[in-house]
């Protein structure tokens, strides 16, 4: 049993940005009463958001948010949600698990751990539906209208696992009334087929419907040398997305969806060092895998969503789902020819949740939100080491079920299996309280309790022909229940109706965790404590000359407890799960927009971090002032949007993005030979759109200078001879058609 209070310490701000850069996205002018966020564009100067669970103007929201509209994700060609990490100033990516299944860190907090039953502290959500397992993440990046990544702790509102922030993605939704759509077709390198639309149509009065499509085909980037072996990372995927919207009445509101997604790609290709450098003739995208298998991932989920208006100042807000995910791939772990090292992965998962909120819009000084939560998550898993297949300990080809049962030379497999179920119950609070037009007070708690259960664990050594040989965990059980405390309190003030400064305290929580890397001990049976983060914060949004620049900055203080951490002994790739105690991260980011005239945008984001891990011990190595992982010190994302034509024939426009980050850590031993350096990815788009907006045409371009770099790296040198390595994608190009109806 885990009981977990919600005392700790906390220490005060150090740090305030002075720099200017970065606001994400553009959207039309708010109106007096918020509309539904689904309906706003990205065609002006103000943004309507749902970060705070209600319809508000970007400019309104007292913490720090970035927002990018749907149409420029569109013509960014953000077409997956790894691809975010380039797009907001201190959020980065590894993916350690493959593309389209991120593992975000925000601001320095970051899930230090690859397991396919794990939760990443940077929450995501669908449409208000939380996917906490790898396996709900699927096909997601089309139809949407808008995304929003959340920056710091959300334990009031979102609650669990959101320690370092939430990434929201929230797709259109049908229109009452009227028949709309649109359908565009794309081609590029690496033989690139795509295509994506969707399709709005009322159904009488009170009802509409909406079906969202996406579906692409390229092939593999990392060529693979191994004659009659197929390139490894490409792409194969479609999604479904369908809505329906009923409205019996000015005062109810409700949304039924439903989606699904496949993809079954040819599986990632691992840039394994050195083997990689030293091959003769091998370039840094071409490898000799022996395994290919295609990756197998799909999705099937279902939502409701209903709002009705209790008075004309109270609302109660529903949001049921259910979903089901299965995620399967086999990784050629050494990248080579050999068989050294092979780990097929397999996760099953279903989910049910339910979200009830009353929401109050008072005239007066104070109004709330009151709310309660259920999430339970069921999860099976299964892991393998395939350990040098191909030799036995003497270097001879030759092992048998026999030899693995005396003594597990190299050429037995290693596989383990669980059951995992987790529920969570919440209950939560937001309050907001007008001292003066130009001043409020602000809180909320959010009392969380969890459960989990982690049964019919079991670890088998097997011999190559798939006989069991020996029993090296016992069929096992753990469990925890804990209780947590969660809160936020702060204070803005409007200097004027374009200015406002903030300040908040708030503490983040993460659930406990299974480990699911045990494959030789008992010992290696363990449950990480729970997260928590203490956070300060102060920040300033405000825009100047009739709303053409906008200038959005916050400065955060944090105090890190106990940090989950995935640890690999290089020598002999035992993983326990265990956590580090103590760590600071303090540090800022900015984002600027300047409209310079109708024809010409200019955006810019700045964002800075310092991490300390202050105690902890890893394989025995004190790392206390090592840097955390996935933290570079300096992130910068600029980019201008310039209209050259705009007469009879249409509209003709430029469009330029610049992604920096300086070096970071993929591991918290900070090994000086896999720190990335600091990299610049440059990419952009030439825009034709029609006099009448009907018809559409794009090329663009992303990776443009071809850049080489890491997305995550791993020490396997010891044990296996190697680094175990992602790569990011190539340069890739190509042109889409468009067209509106």
């Amino acid at each position: 049993m885990i009981k977990m209070n919600a005392s700790g310490a906390v220490r005060p701000m150090l740090l305030l940005m002075l720099t200017g850069a970065s606001v994400s996205a553009l959207a039309q002018e708010a109106p007096a009463t918020p509309a539904p966020a689904e309906t706003v564009a990205d065609n002006g100067t103000d943004i309507v958001v749902t970060a705070q669970k209600r319809a508000e103007r970007l400019q309104d929201v007292p913490i720090a948010v970035s927002a990018l509209g749907g149409d420029s994700l569109e013509r960014q060609r953000v077409t997956q949600a790894d691809e975010l990490a380039g797009k907001i100033v201190n959020l980065q990516l590894t993916s350690t698990v493959g593309d389209n299944t991120p593992i975000f860190a925000l601001r320095g907090v970051s899930m230090s751990d690859y397991s396919l039953n794990q939760a990443s502290p940077v929450a995501t959500y669908y449409d208000e539906v939380y996917k906490g397992n790898f396996a709900f993440l699927g096909v997601a990046m089309y139809d949407l209208e808008r995304v929003e990544v959340l920056r710091g702790p959300q334990g009031t509102l979102y609650g669990k696992n959101t320690t370092g922030g939430a990434v929201n993605l929230i797709s259109r939704t049908p229109v009452l009334g009227e028949t709309e759509g649109y359908l565009n077709l794309g081609y590029g390198n690496y033989d690139r087929y795509e295509a994506n639309g969707a399709l709005s149509v009322p159904l009488g009065e009170t009802l509409a419907a909406r079906v969202a499509f996406t579906f692409a085909r390229a092939d593999g980037w990392f060529k693979n040398q191994l004659p009659g072996k197929p390139d490894l990372a490409s792409v194969r995927e479609y999604g479904v997305r369908g809505s329906l919207l009923f409205e019996p009445s000015d005062s109810a509101r409700f949304v039924l969806r439903a989606s699904t997604s496949y993809q079954n790609p040819r599986n990632y290709g691992v840039y394994a060092q050195p083997e990689a450098v030293n091959r003769p003739g091998l370039s840094r995208r071409q490898i000799e895998a022996n395994v290919t298998d295609r990756r197998h991932a799909r999705t099937s989920s279902v939502s409701l969503t209903g709002t009705v208006d209790l008075s004309d100042a109270l609302a109660i807000t529903s949001v049921t789902s259910w979903d089901k995910g299965r995620l399967n791939f086999y990784e050629d772990t050494d990248g080579t020819a050999t068989e050294l090292l092979e780990i097929p992965y397999a996760d099953r998962a279903t989910q049910f949740a339910q979200d009830l909120r009353l929401t109050s819009d008072f005239d007066g000084p104070f109004n709330f939100i009151l709310g309660a939560y259920f999430n339970r998550e069921k999860v099976y898993n299964q892991t393998t080491f395939e350990i040098g297949k191909d030799i036995d300990s003497d270097g001879l080809p030759g092992v048998t079920d026999a030899d693995c049962a005396v003594g597990f030379p190299l050429g037995c497999l290693f596989r383990n299996s669980f059951d995992q179920v987790k529920k969570s119950y919440a209950l939560y609070s937001d309050m907001s309280f007008e001292v003066s037009d130009q001043f409020t007070l602000r809180g909320g708690l959010r009392f969380t309790r969890d459960k989990g259960v982690q049964s019919n664990f079991e670890a088998n050594a097997f011999g190559p022909n798939e006989v069991l040989v020996m029993n090296l965990i016992p069929p096992s059980r753990l469990d925890y229940s804990t209780e947590n405390l969660s809160g936020k309190i702060g204070a803005d003030y409007k200097i004027n109706p374009d200015v406002m400064v903030y300040g908040n305290y708030s503490r983040g929580y993460r659930a406990p965790s299974f480990n699911a890397q045990a494959f030789f001990d008992p010992s290696e049976l363990s449950v990480a404590k729970a997260e928590k983060i203490d956070a300060f914060e102060l920040g300033l949004k405000s825009q100047f000359a009739d709303r053409r620049v906008t200038l959005n900055m916050a400065a955060f203080h944090y105090t890190y407890s106990n940090q989950q951490f995935i640890n690999v002994d290089p020598a002999t790739a035992a993983q326990t799960l265990l956590n580090i105690p103590r760590s600071r991260i303090q540090g800022g980011e900015a984002e600027l927009t300047v409209r310079a005239g109708d024809m010409v945008t200019l955006r810019g984001g700045l964002g800075l971090l310092d991490t300390k891990i202050k105690r902890g011990t890893v394989s025995g190595v004190d790392v206390s002032g090592n840097r955390l992982s996935n933290a570079p010190k300096l992130t910068f994302t600029g980019g201008f949007d310039a209209t050259v034509i705009d007469g009879g024939s249409g509209k003709v426009s430029l469009h330029g993005d610049i992604n920096y980050s300086s070096n970071q850590y993929f591991e918290v031993l900070n090994i000086p030979r896999l720190r990335q350096k600091s990299y610049v990815l440059l990419s952009g788009h030439i825009d034709w759109e029609s006099a009448d907006g009907r018809w559409t045409a794009s090329v663009w371009g992303k990776n443009l200078a071809n850049k080489f770099y890491f997305t995550s790296r791993v020490d396997l040198l010891s044990g296996f001879g190697f680094d175990y390595n992602h790569v990011g994608t190539p340069r890739t190009y190509g042109v889409t058609v468009g067209a509106k109806f």
